[in-house]
């Protein structure tokens, strides 16, 4: 963000933690559960309170992304955008894969990352057919493992 970008962050309950970055070379912010007691993660998709709003400025965009602690751990956080105009509860969708066990949530545990981003505008276009490349149509896999 520039100097000038400002991100707005209103608390909506007691307990809820500010976003916060771990160490300055980090991308993401934390983003903190704010719960009243314990929660369990299990293999359907829960929505876990942050306690927190926010505001975007004009041109940003917040990504909500996985940690790659909680990822190792099989504890998994769905991808989210917050587009700037939202201003409800920031809510992350959790859940645990198949192979492993519940995962217990606790009230200021760091449950994702805030990723800010700029936006860009684009004009789409609709064309019959779009320039060749090199790569082509080939993707999932096809440029090797």
């Amino acid at each position: 963000m520039s100097a000038t970008a400002v991100l707005r962050v209103q608390r909506l309950r007691p307990g809820a933690r500010l976003p916060q970055r771990a160490t300055p070379g980090s991308t993401g912010y934390d983003l903190y559960a704010c719960l009243d007691d314990e929660m369990i993660i299990g293999r359907e998709p829960a929505l876990v309170p942050t306690g927190i709003a926010l505001e975007a400025p004009p041109g940003y965009d917040l990504q909500v992304r996985p940690r790659s602690g909680l990822s190792a751990k099989g504890v998994q956080v769905s991808f989210g955008t917050i587009d700037s105009d939202y201003r409800g509860e920031v809510l992350v969708t959790m859940y645990v894969l198949p192979f492993r066990e519940p995962h217990v949530i606790r009230p200021g545990d760091r449950i994702a990352q805030l990723v800010v981003g700029r936006t860009a505008e684009a004009v789409i276009e609709e064309v019959e057919e779009l320039s060749a490349s090199v790569r082509g149509a080939g993707g999932h896999g096809s440029t090797g493992s």
